[in-house]
C-alpha cells in the first residue's frame, strides 16, 4: 500500500513576545431589547441618542407607501398623486407577511395597529382597483 501524504498547517497570525497566536477579540455585546413600554415614560434624564426602530415605525412605513401608490397620499418629494397598483399591493402584501412572520411575538398595540392598517389598506386597493377598471 502506498504511504500517506500529510501536510502540516501553521498559523501565520502574528504572535507575541511569549510565541502565543493572540486570542481573537471579543465582539462586543449586542443591546438588549426593551419592548416599548405602554404607559407614559418615567421622569429622568433624556438621552441625546434617536430611538432606534420598532415593529410600529415599520407597519406605518409601509402603509404610508401603500397610501401614497393608491393615490390617497401626496408623494412627498414632487407633491403629486399617483396611483400604482403594484406597488400598493407590494407594500400590503409586506404588511401581511410581517402579520404572519411576527405571530406571538406583537404586542397587543402592535397587533391591533397591524389588524386595522391591513384591513383599512386592503378596502381601498379594492376601491382603487375597481375605479381603475371602471375608467
Amino acid at each position: 500500500m502506498a504511504e500517506e501524504e500529510t501536510f502540516k498547517v501553521t498559523d501565520r497570525r502574528r504572535r507575541d513576545e511569549s510565541g502565543e497566536a493572540p486570542v481573537a477579540p471579543t465582539p462586543p455585546e449586542a443591546p438588549a431589547f426593551r419592548a416599548p413600554s405602554s404607559g407614559p415614560a418615567a421622569p429622568g434624564p433624556v438621552s441625546s441618542a434617536p430611538a432606534g426602530p420598532d415593529l410600529q415605525g415599520l407597519f406605518i412605513m409601509l402603509a404610508s407607501s401603500a397610501l401614497m401608490n393608491l393615490g390617497e397620499a401626496a408623494d412627498p418629494e414632487t407633491g403629486e398623486r399617483v396611483l400604482d397598483l403594484g406597488q400598493a399591493k407590494e407594500a400590503i402584501d409586506l404588511l401581511g407577511l410581517l402579520r404572519l412572520k411576527t405571530e406571538g411575538n406583537r404586542t397587543e398595540q402592535e397587533s391591533h395597529l397591524l389588524e386595522e392598517m391591513l384591513y383599512d389598506l386592503q378596502l381601498r386597493f379594492v376601491r382603487a382597483a375597481k375605479g381603475q377598471r371602471a375608467t
